[in-house]
């Protein structure tokens, strides 16, 4: 679905009304996120919708490495042959030779992403892993977009800037769904450092859109949802 131009998203039920991010700046496709399903049949269905094919994917960025994010990574690079990125520390998980953070079985709202906290808490939501191809750190760039550093939901949690369509990527740092918020407990790992995230985020000033993973993105005003969250109490 087209949200301006140059930015569509993909949204997937399954993953807690998980949602991906593809830009075209002119010269190749950069993908935020990969949702949840191994065949990335959303994904590749919305490059064809877009008039593209998988090779003109150059880039493909995660935002951080829990299965609704990273599920369709490996098909996608096989299909693409793009260049995956991720902070280093998310990069273990990704290719499979570490194991996610557990989280604990006891159930923190939302209630309705509990089905997705169980699953990491037990390590049932396994992926198909995929290498990182590079590591990204704060003030990096890729493509159209400047990597922001924003730990809290995990340590690596990445966001993303694209100040030429006053845009900010966040990853799961704030949700639209169930409820607009910053973050879930039950999913995110240091709630206040996550808090802190937001604050830093909201200091971009001019930005219009926020997309972020679960929910739907917000497409104006951004920035003053972002001001009223940093207030969130933990």
């Amino acid at each position: 679905m087209k949200l301006t131009e140059g930015i569509h998203y993909v949204s997937q039920s399954m993953g807690g009304h998980v949602h991906a991010f593809l830009l075209d700046d002119g010269s190749g496709l950069t993908l935020i996120d990969a949702l949840y399903d191994s065949d990335a049949g959303l994904l590749l269905a919305e490059i064809q919708q877009m008039g593209r094919q998988p090779s003109d994917l150059k880039n493909i960025i995660l935002t951080h490495a829990h299965r609704s994010h990273i599920g369709g990574v490996a098909a996608l690079k096989k299909l693409s042959n793009a260049t995956i990125y991720s902070h280093e520390w998310e990069a273990g998980i990704i290719d499979g030779s570490r194991a996610a953070t557990k989280f604990s079985l006891f159930p923190k709202p939302p209630l309705q992403a509990y089905y997705m906290q169980l699953g990491l808490a037990l390590g049932f939501d396994n992926h198909v892993p995929c290498r990182v191809d590079r590591p990204l750190k704060d003030g990096d760039h890729v493509g159209p977009l400047t990597i922001v550093s924003t730990p809290g939901h995990t340590p690596g949690c990445l966001s993303f800037s694209w100040p030429g369509k006053k845009a900010l990527f966040v990853g799961d740092v704030i949700v639209t769904w169930p409820r607009v918020e910053a973050g879930w407990a039950g999913l995110t790992l240091d709630m206040k450092q996550n808090v802190q995230s937001v604050g830093k985020l909201s200091d971009f000033g001019n930005v219009e859109i926020v997309g972020c993973g679960h929910g739907e993105p917000i497409p104006q005003g951004g920035i003053e949802v972002l001001k009223k969250l940093r207030e969130q109490k933990v």
